[in-house]
């Protein structure tokens, strides 16, 4: 299987492993040492070598990092992760609620008399030590440039990642490297820049049409690139990781040892992502740097034909293999499935299809009180049975060569409660009312968000994450700049795929999330309109069935329920035909009008 059920990190392992890190402190004469989640490309995703916050903690999420000092060692985490924390983190670890509480307040709280914090500049990025060293000013408390003080105490570390790289077909990018190349440098003439320093993967792989293994799930290599403002690139990565690879004309590959020389070479403003540039790097650069995007990010989300089309075709494949899964659980009876059995049954769905490549993030498959921890993953020690009146979140996607799928469905364990449906009805009201926009263009992600939120607000109720995220073309699974939440001030524009996920989450009792992927189209003009602003609609990509059981109908207003009806009527007739027979009827079944 893509996945692997083993426990990856366990609490007990948590506090010798700090008092080794503490050991480090002190030889070193510094306070406190900064691990982050990140690595040197500043990814979301990152290879097992770099898994150093959970090695160190125990808390495996995706978003955060921990401040060991010497006599205290918080862990900073989202609201996505305020449940999962607790059941992985020794308490010689203290949860910190992050944003809400800054990293520098909560330094500043724990030397009040000043002192020394050490961190690797490989692994943070030149903005986030920008911001944090201007918020300590008089404070005392001073950052320190670092060896890796965890990697010294991690005997047993993996080795880095050297997967082969592949060629992204044409077909599939719809756009030749060299004419993405030539777009991006003629932006970088027209700032007057000389360069660009790319660090994230996916940019890199999107730039040169490639792709790697490098990072689970992501088809992604690890290196470094640099763009001229001719169009020629500098890629750094190993050679052995090309070796079936021949690249353009105007890539030239460079070993990684040689990046920071490189670019200490560099004459000219050079355009770096402040957000993802290393600090190391940006130590090479001085005074040469631009703060700006990273250039590939918006050509990056705006997806071309090819790969919306794409998109698309891979939804169709990806959601009949869901509907098999789906159809099979339902004639389960309740109390005789587990969690694991369904990740396995639907990865064994998935797997009939030639081109799917991986999975596209270990599938959440939580019932009970494992569904109200948002991002949880089933373990061999965690798994549990499916009981009567439980409910299932199963949030799972897939990497096909044609595109990156992401797909969230609750379903219903034998009889749900009242509470379970009314909750479940509200969420559905919020993915229904974002489906269902138009907007003027210029818009973002934060203009738009609170529309998913309204029938849950109305109930007293809401969800600690993102309405949704951006989502790559046989890439990451959650891709930015663009996003539906509070902090997206990037407008959304016409190609860019996110995805839709309102949810809801009582500790200890049930979670609810549901998912589909839209990508953003121009708005047809209304028939009685006389003078209309240029709008944005949606073009729903996911077709999947909502559980009736779960849904309220008397709760539905009359536009929702004929929304419902249509989407429906739509999954039916796009995966209809798909289907095996039994899964069919099942299908059929499920979508009757309401």
């Amino acid at each position: 299987m893509y996945q692997s059920f083993d426990v990856t990190a366990r609490p007990e392992q948590g506090p010798s492993r700090l008092a080794d890190l503490r050991a480090e402190l002190l030889r070193d004469g510094v306070d406190g040492f900064l691990v982050p989640r990140a690595d040197a490309h500043q990814g979301e995703y990152v290879a097992p070598r770099d898994e150093r916050l959970s090695w160190l903690t125990g808390f495996t999420g995706s978003a955060g990092f921990c401040v060991a000092l010497r006599q205290s060692a918080g862990v900073f985490i989202d609201g996505r992760y305020s449940t999962q924390v607790k059941q992985q983190v020794a308490m010689d670890f203290t949860p910190v609620p992050w944003p809400e509480v800054s990293l520098t307040d909560w330094l500043k709280e724990q030397l009040p008399e000043g002192g020394v914090v050490a961190y690797d500049p490989w692994l943070h990025a030149a903005g986030q030590i920008k911001q944090a060293e201007a918020q300590l000013r008089g404070s005392g408390i001073t950052l320190q440039r670092s060896d890796n003080l965890v990697d010294r105490i991690w005997v047993d570390q993996p080795a880095a990642p050297a997967q082969p790289v592949v060629e992204h077909p044409p077909e599939y990018a719809g756009e030749s490297a060299a004419d993405k190349a030539a777009r991006l440098a003629q932006d970088l003439r027209a700032a007057g820049q000389s360069a660009a320093v790319i660090t994230l993967p996916d940019s890199i792989m999107w730039l040169l049409n490639l792709r790697g293994s490098d990072v689970a799930h992501n088809p992604v290599a690890l290196g470094f690139a640099l763009l001229h403002d001719d169009a020629r690139v500098d890629l750094f990565m190993h050679a052995s990781k090309l070796a079936d690879v021949t690249l353009p004309e105007f890539v030239t590959r460079q070993d990684p040892t040689a990046f920071l020389t490189q670019i200490g070479a560099l004459r000219g403003d050079v355009l770096v992502d402040m957000a993802t540039v290393p600090q190391v790097a940006a130590d090479q650069l001085g005074d040469q740097m631009v703060p700006g995007q990273d250039p590939c990010a918006l050509p990056k989300a705006r997806k071309n034909a090819a790969e919306i089309n794409g998109s698309a075709a891979a939804h169709l494949r990806d959601g009949a293999a869901v509907v098999e899964t789906l159809a099979w659980l339902d004639a389960q009876a309740p109390g005789t499935v587990t969690e694991i059995e369904v990740v396995q049954h639907l990865e064994a769905s998935r797997r009939k299809d030639p081109t799917l490549r991986e999975i596209s993030f270990d599938t959440i498959s939580g019932t009970g009180p494992n569904g109200a921890v948002i991002h949880y993953r089933v373990s061999t020690e965690s798994n549990a049975t499916l009981e009567d009146g439980h409910l299932l979140v199963l949030d799972s996607g897939g990497q096909y060569l044609d595109g990156t799928t992401d797909i969230t469905r609750t379903l219903a364990i034998g009889t749900p409660g009242t509470a379970e449906r009314h909750a479940y009805t509200r969420v559905l009201q919020g993915m229904i009312a974002v489906s269902r926009l138009r907007w003027p263009e210029g818009l973002a992600g934060r203009d738009l968000e609170a529309v998913g939120r309204v029938p849950l607000w109305q109930a007293g109720q809401d969800f600690n994450h993102g309405l949704g995220h951006g989502v790559g073309a046989f890439l990451s699974v959650h891709e930015g700049p663009q996003r539906l939440s509070r902090a997206s001030d990037v407008p959304l524009e016409a190609g860019m795929i996110l995805s839709n996920e309102p949810g809801y989450y009582r500790e200890g009792s049930f979670g609810i999330r549901i998912e589909n992927l839209l990508v953003v189209q121009p708005a047809p003009v209304l028939p009685s309109a006389d003078v209309e602003r240029d709008m944005l609609t949606w073009q729903t990509l996911t077709y999947a069935p909502l559980d009736p059981k779960l849904i309220e109908v008397d709760l539905l207003s009359p536009d929702e329920r004929d929304w419902l009806n249509t989407y429906h009527r739509d999954v039916l007739a796009h995966l209809g035909p798909r289907l095996s027979a039994s899964a069919k009827i099942w299908l059929e079944r499920v979508t009757r009008p309401l």
